[in-house]
């Protein structure tokens, strides 16, 4: 099956008729622009396009005629902002594509989470990186003058949610540099790491043991979770 995290998205929100959309990371709005759904919220500290450009995607997409553009960290979306962009409703559905790094994601997916409808999905890219150099931190990325695909340490804030969130079923799906999927329910099989051994965790150590700390599925399972 291939899959993309645009093709999950419009497939939920398709679905389940979900209403508000929000991601986080749009940076030129490949993926962001073309989504149908009734809001649309776009965060990103450098969006790389400005009035014009948004114009005209509303035309090509007139779903994006209700788009909203917040052009900041999504900490502060989520501190100053969230409340007026929500306009008293719950988000359906987000992608979490910002910062690549274990901190920066885990914040930015908890805080959807307190924003989250009871049936909402939460998708995360970039979870499973497969060299090294794709895992990265950003200060050793630059540091190393790394090229190519930079995924991050977002697979520890995977490893942080089904270690420490009870409340929440986490698998990561085998496509598209991996999507994490967060729902609300019964965790599936959960971890038991603290936050300490989780930053301790090399690269070597989740390469070893992806498929369990991931809870790692094929892209097929997409249709067999969501039916």
């Amino acid at each position: 099956m291939t899959t993309n995290r645009s093709i999950i998205t419009q497939a939920l929100i398709d679905k389940y008729g979900f209403k508000t959309y929000l991601e986080i990371g749009v940076e030129s709005g490949k993926n962001f622009f073309p989504i149908k759904a009734g809001r649309k919220i776009a965060v990103d500290p450098f969006l790389k396009f400005g009035a014009l450009k948004q114009f005209f995607k509303a035309i090509q997409y007139p779903a994006n005629f209700n788009a909203s553009y917040f052009r900041m960290e999504s900490d502060r979306f989520f501190a100053e902002k969230a409340d007026k962009a929500l306009q008293n409703t719950l988000l359906d559905i987000c992608l979490v594509d910002g910062m690549h790094e274990y901190a920066y994601a885990l914040r930015d997916v908890e805080n959807c989470l307190d924003r989250l409808a009871g049936n909402g999905v939460i998708i995360m890219h970039d979870c499973n990186p497969q060299t090294k150099e794709a895992g990265y931190t950003w200060a050793e990325w630059d540091a190393n003058k790394c090229q190519g695909f930079w995924n991050g340490d977002v697979w520890k804030s995977v490893i942080h949610l089904r270690s420490l969130r009870k409340d929440i079923n986490v698998f990561v799906l085998d496509a598209d540099h991996g999507l994490g999927i967060v729902t609300r329910g019964t965790p599936e099989n959960p971890l038991s790491f603290t936050p300490a051994q989780i930053e301790a965790l090399t690269y070597e150590e989740f390469a070893a043991n992806r498929q369990e700390w991931l809870n790692l599925k094929p892209a097929a399972y997409f249709n067999e979770y969501f039916k």
